[in-house]
């Protein structure tokens, strides 16, 4: 019941309830019928895989995380007890993501298999979080510890997700990684397609507005700052079908070193070159070659690919 209403009225007065029951259930069934053989499975569960992954992440950085009343001497059996939960939860929304796939009847023990090989990169995920969290530090002046940049910005919290997200994508995960990638957008207003490939020592300012497509590869020691987009210029069709074609390279290169300022929207399967500055507002659809320094102004008149076009430093 709706809060405030009045639970005395009869909730069907005035409306055709089982009628529209019906005819929701008719079209849910005509649904169901073209995206599925035989009965729909069921699906994974969007509260559990938020949660694991909170789990996770109070594993990855448990002093940060973790209760507060965890002492020094605590932290590795609280990270083994996270690790087990998370992990032992996860284990089924794999299994029910599987049977969303084409082949139903996914081999015995393959769940088993992909919790592994992920678990078998937390380490990794953790080392690259950290590298993240030093290129923060070092890139921002309003930082005023490594604490706080994993506490409070962001850009981190988003980044770290995205990370876990990542890894379970490539294992061939896309529904699992999208929600954990949709949550993290939803906390931090930053959308990274888990699809997208980041190196090392990334870090995005402020944070709100970011975007970043599935297709995007981002090198080491890049910057980002808020509205910036990482998008595709424009969207193939199928010749046969006049469908969408899906899963070819649509989004941008940015190679290592690269800062790209606030409001800039970079579309295509273009490069940035190493060690390049796109400056703010920015509306760049051609590569940059390394050390460009590109303004809203050069770009607009097709001087952008100018080493010395002026970019914000």
């Amino acid at each position: 019941m709706i809060a405030g209403g009045d639970w005395r009225q009869d909730p069907d007065e005035g409306v055709a309830i089982d009628r529209i029951v019906a005819d929701l259930s008719g079209l849910r069934a005509l649904a169901q019928k073209r995206r599925y053989r035989g009965t729909a499975p069921k699906l994974p569960s969007r509260e559990t895989i938020i949660a694991l992954v909170d789990e996770l992440v109070g594993a990855l950085y448990p002093r940060h995380f973790g209760p507060q009343s965890l002492g020094p001497q605590e932290f590795d059996a609280f990270v083994a007890a996270s690790l087990r939960s998370a992990l032992a939860a996860l284990r089924p929304q794999v299994g029910l993501e599987l049977a969303l796939g084409d082949e139903p009847e996914a081999p015995a023990g393959r769940e088993v298999e992909i919790v592994s090989a992920f678990s078998g990169a937390l380490a990794h995920v953790r080392a690259l979080a950290d590298s993240d969290v030093r290129a923060g530090f070092e890139g921002d002046p309003s930082a005023t510890s490594i604490d706080e940049i994993i506490f409070c910005f962001p850009g981190f919290a988003a980044v770290l997700r995205h990370r876990l997200a990542h890894e379970l994508y490539k294992l061939g995960l896309p529904v699992i990684a999208r929600i954990i990638a949709e949550d993290a957008h939803a906390r931090t207003g930053v959308d990274i397609h888990p699809g997208a490939e980041i190196g090392g020592r990334f870090f995005i300012d402020h944070g709100t507005g970011v975007v970043i497509g599935e297709t995007a590869i981002i090198g080491e020691n890049v910057r980002l700052y808020q509205a910036v987009t990482l998008g595709a210029r424009r969207f193939e069709i199928d010749g046969e079908s006049g469908a969408l074609r899906k899963n070819y390279p649509r989004h941008p290169i940015v190679e290592d070193d690269v800062v790209i300022y606030a409001g800039a929207t970079i579309l295509g399967r273009i490069t940035i070159g190493k060690g390049s500055s796109i400056g703010g507002n920015v509306w760049l659809t051609h590569s940059a070659p390394p050390g460009s320094r590109i303004s809203a102004a050069a770009a607009r008149y097709g001087g952008g690919d100018r080493r010395d076009a002026g970019g914000e430093r």
